[in-house]
């Protein structure tokens, strides 16, 4: 907001705005003399109070902003689409010790499993380098936004010069953002299920890495969406094709009828990174 020559103000766009805005208000409001009254609480501007904001009953509300803010910014930013990338947080980069191994096989594992962070930091390269044809509009990388595989995907990015986002979330251990999110991309979340909806607003593609409970609940969320039709069919990659059979028997579903057989048509397994963006190239190739 700024102000034209004869003092009223102006919007971004331009158009005129003869009434106050809400930011000058508040500034005016902390400028007031301090008595009782002022100090009170209940005299707060409703929307600059975050005690008032933070009740149980202003919940619908906190949803609503959590929705709009990051909508908001991604449009101003003309993000039209992007490539999701899940994973565990726990799997170290090559070389690095895994901090979250509680004993020696975990540590084994954990540390085997950094061939997952190249691969995720390459598939990322690839994703950028094409998104880099769009002006980065299209094919933006989208992670959790914390360590591990998220870091990788935010990591490759980085080194193809292009933007990513983080969707990060209050949880009670973790967790600053890695430092290759794009900063003005970068989101913090307390709802768990909006922060879902932004990962699969924009997506052309998903590809899910190894990892814990939160991954699995990331891609149940749009395994679900897609088979009900609630969501577009896209490319949902699992990367590890060892790991993921191990720790899920989809045939297995499909034989006692829980799922239909086509049902586990919906996933693609990968190991690689030109494997996978090669099954976005040519699922995008046969769209059109």
């Amino acid at each position: 907001m700024t102000r034209g020559k004869n003092g009223r103000l102006r919007r971004k766009n331009g158009v005129w705005a003869p009434l106050k805005s809400s930011e000058i208000d508040r500034e005016r409001a902390l400028a007031v003399p301090k008595t009782p009254q002022t100090l009170s609480p209940s005299y707060r501007l409703a929307y600059a109070d975050d005690d008032f904001l933070c009740r149980e009953e202003l919940r619908p509300i906190r949803l609503q902003l959590e929705l709009l803010k990051v909508e908001m910014i991604l449009t101003e930013r003309d993000i039209k689409s992007t490539v999701v990338m899940f994973g565990g947080a726990r799997i170290p980069a090559p070389g690095q010790s895994a901090w979250a191994a509680r004993n020696e096989v975990q540590r084994e594992n954990l540390e085997a499993a950094s061939v997952y962070y190249d691969e995720a930091r390459k598939f990322a390269r690839l994703c950028s380098r094409y998104s880099a044809g769009f002006d980065f509009h299209e094919y933006v990388i989208v992670t959790g936004g914390g360590p591990g595989v998220m870091e990788a995907g935010n990591r490759g990015a980085a080194d193809e010069g292009a933007p990513s986002i983080g969707l990060n979330i209050v949880l009670p251990h973790e967790q600053a953002p890695n430092p290759y999110v794009t900063p003005e991309l970068s989101f913090n979340f307390h709802y768990f299920a909006i922060r879902k909806m932004h990962f699969m607003v924009r997506a052309k593609a998903i590809a899910v890495f190894p990892g814990g409970f939160g991954t699995l609940d990331e891609f149940f969320e749009c395994l679900t969406l897609i088979q009900t039709g609630r969501m577009e069919k896209m490319p949902l990659i699992l990367f590890g094709e060892k790991f993921w059979r191990s720790v899920i028997n989809f045939d297995a579903l499909a034989e006692f009828g829980t799922i239909a057989p086509d049902d586990v048509k919906l996933i693609s397994f990968a190991d690689t990174a030109d494997a996978a963006w090669k099954i976005i190239e040519d699922f995008y190739e046969h769209q059109e």
